[in-house]
């Protein structure tokens, strides 16, 4: 199992109503590419869920592998999930529950009721136990000591081996770690739909982009004692380092169990290991370190990353991606630049709003603004005063209590106003109003910072920027962005055999379609291409555009086998840097992997269909990651097969292919010299690596040019 490049841990809450002061807040603590980052308060459970799954979308879509961490239990002791929904299945409870929980914006919830729903299902009194008032839910007890009789063991094995003191049945009273878990996974049943998300140790995550897994903060204790500051915060901020601060054995160590129906606590047993690292933790209190200290112009990849493990003869598809994955960093530096210029720029460092979005509570409509609580049920007249307030011109001093002023849209709610009516809502003389009560307390106004709050991260390092991020960047202030600098891609073109398209029309001679391709590919992936020319097969002068080249990355094509004239092969093979990859795939199977003078090199085959399949799906992501945007895996949908098709084993195929009338057709022909089929396509029809028998209808996996940025 791969590492996690960025981990959140939360402290989730199941209380009522807005939480106004940080202590009371839902804390989210994170570590991105082994940075802290200053920990988040959320003051409402909705906030929270948006916030996470917004992150854990984005560093899905940057590339990055990402652990969110949940301080509750995800299952209950054995028995419980089939008596509630027929089946052990975890999953199917958190479901369950989430059709049933009722959870508004300002925190008021059912949960109480659920859990005396849940108690009915079974015998005797309890398991849920602890509630605010004495007589309300009858039957939820009011003491744990009152239940009996209901079948369900106290604790999980997990909570028995760990040493912790909670039980998932208390809903009230310190700690309430039941009404936690009841609150909680309806949420995470939602998150859970997010593409490449997988639930630790429910399903299997050792190649999931995104995973979500319980923890206990109680394993850290040690380390959080004593400290300053908010206590939540402390342990998510923690907690977030020790376990980015494992390495992959020993994350792997702590994940290998077996809990499909209780769940498990990660971490459980090894709690000094993890209090030794939260001890190292940087002060969450402290500003993090800027994004300046790191350093400016990265490192050289080394001659050897590309080698393959000793005996390898040909390389799955999937093993070849994870070799590139693991084995490059980014070589990109960066600059500062204006923000309004950046589309397309891709962020070194995470934007924060400089200001709140709206920096103010404005009007959202057209109408009359006064204080609420001059108002009531019925027909309500109020004096109007004299002046108004407009978006951009704000009303100078304060409305008393009982008159309205006029306001219009976006214009800022003046003093004495929390309240505003709709003008059709109204009649007017001019000198006052008259409209129908009651009208709702805060009603056709917004709050500052009811989009986006100042100081609250806006986009994450490694996002590739947009056009609607532009506005978004805009509109809180943020005049300047740190990005990494464009990725200059070299082309180059190898082999006598190759003339400028239309130029002789000698049969023999092939016109170059390759750099032109490549080149386009280049700059429609939002790098710069660099045109590198066409060169003979003559070693002297390949070595000569290779040392000049003065690119971040060269991209070659034709070549990269072992033949007489595959003189890319040959000079990599000088350096000691040469991996020659055959790849178990159709079409394209050489790919020629090398470092020359610090630049890495990617030589991709000469047949055109082969070179543009290599650079979809092997030079992309690769090339994505080394410009600093993250490994970038296409898009991929499940569709009915236009074809048939019989395949062997030991080949990843990709097919050209489009869609019409939903269903996947592809090109007529599989010969590799035909370009025509490129342009004929859509995208390509990927078959799997081993044997496979498609018939009309059945379901295959179609990956559209769109998913590669095309």
């Amino acid at each position: 199992m791969r590492g996690f490049d960025t981990i959140l841990v939360v402290d989730w809450s199941a209380a009522e109503g807005v939480r106004r002061a940080e202590r009371d807040s839902i804390w989210i603590g994170a570590v991105r590419d082994g940075m802290a980052e200053k920990p988040r308060p959320m003051p409402t459970r909705r906030e929270a869920e948006t916030w996470l799954a917004d992150r854990i979308g984005s560093e899905i879509a940057a590339g990055r592998r990402v652990m969110a961490a949940f301080d509750f239990p995800f299952g209950y002791p054995a028995g419980f999930a089939e008596a509630v929904t027929g089946a052990s299945d975890p999953l199917r409870l958190w479901d369950w529950l989430a059709e049933r929980i009722e959870d508004d914006a300002r925190g008021r919830n059912n949960r109480f009721e659920v859990a005396a729903d849940l108690n009915r299902l079974f015998p005797g009194t309890g398991p849920f136990w602890g509630k605010p008032h004495r007589d309300r839910f009858p039957d939820i007890p009011y003491h744990g000591r009152s239940r009996d009789g209901h079948g369900m063991a106290e604790k999980r094995a997990c909570e028995v081996a760990s040493g912790a003191s909670s039980s998932v049945w208390q809903l009230f009273f310190n700690p309430t770690v039941g009404s936690q878990a009841l609150m909680g996974l309806p949420m995470l049943s939602r998150l859970r739909r997010i593409e490449g998300l997988a639930v630790w140790p429910f399903e299997p995550v050792d190649d999931a982009p995104a995973v979500l897994a319980e923890i206990w903060p109680g394993l850290i204790e040690q380390a959080v004692r004593g400290r300053e500051g908010i206590r939540d915060m402390q342990q998510v901020a923690r907690l977030a380092w020790a376990f980015s601060r494992l390495s992959t054995a020993e994350l792997t160590d702590m994940m290998d169990v077996d809990a499909p129906e209780e769940g498990w606590i990660l971490g459980a047993g090894h709690g000094p290991r993890l209090t030794e690292l939260a001890m190292t933790a940087p002060d969450p209190m402290a500003d993090p370190p800027p994004a300046a200290r790191a350093p400016l112009e990265p490192p050289p990849l080394s001659n050897d990353c590309f080698a393959l493990p000793p005996g390898v003869h040909w390389t799955p598809v999937d093993e070849a991606l994870d070799l590139l994955r693991a084995r490059l960093s980014p070589v990109a530096g960066r600059e500062t630049v204006p923000a309004v210029g950046a589309d397309g720029r891709i962020l070194a460092a995470d934007a924060v709003a400089r200001r709140a979005n709206p920096p103010g509570a404005n009007s959202a409509v057209d109408g009359y603004g006064f204080a609420h609580e001059a108002t009531g049920a019925g027909p309500q007249h109020l004096p109007l005063i004299a002046g108004r307030a407009a978006a951009g011109a704000p009303l100078a001093g304060a409305v008393p209590r009982g008159q309205a002023v006029r306001i219009l849209t976006g214009a800022l709610i003046p003093e004495g106003v929390d309240t505003v009516v709709l003008e059709e809502d109204t009649r007017t003389d001019g000198t006052a109003i008259a409209f129908n009560g009651p009208v709702k307390r805060g009603a056709n106004t917004r709050r500052a910072g009811e989009d986006v709050d100042a100081g609250a991260v806006l986009l994450p390092a490694g996002h590739a920027l947009r056009p609607a991020d532009l506005a978004l960047l805009a509109a809180t202030g943020v005049a300047e962005v740190e990005v990494f600098r464009r990725l200059r891609v070299g082309v180059l073109s190898t082999g006598d055999e190759l003339g400028a398209p239309g130029v002789d029309p000698d049969p023999a001679v092939t016109y170059d379609a390759n750099r032109p391709m490549l080149l386009a590919l280049a700059a429609r992936w939002g790098h710069e291409p660099v045109d590198l020319g066409h060169c003979a097969d003559d070693r002297d002068a390949l070595r000569a555009v290779l040392d000049g080249a003065g690119t971040d990355v060269i991209v070659t094509s034709g070549g990269a086998s072992a033949g007489d004239e595959d003189h890319v092969s040959a000079l990599l093979g000088e350096t000691g840097s040469l991996a020659a990859w055959r790849i178990a795939l159709k079409p394209g199977r050489p790919l020629a992997l090398g470092i020359w003078k610090g630049r890495p090199v990617f030589g991709v085959p000469g047949n055109p269909v082969a070179a543009f399949t290599c650079a979809l799906i092997f030079a992309r992501p690769a090339l994505s990651l080394l410009a600093g945007g993250g490994w970038r895996a296409p898009l991929a949908m499940t569709v009915p097969a236009g074809f048939a098709k019989r395949k062997k084993a030991g080949r990843r195929e990709f097919l050209r292919a489009r869609l019409r009338d939903g269903r996947a057709e592809v090109f007529a022909s599989e010969g590799s010299g035909r370009i025509s089929g490129l342009a004929w396509a859509e995208g390509f029809v990927e078959l799997p690596d081993g044997p496979a028998e498609i018939a009309p209808g059945d379901p295959v996996r179609f990956l559209p040019y769109a998913g590669f940025g095309l």
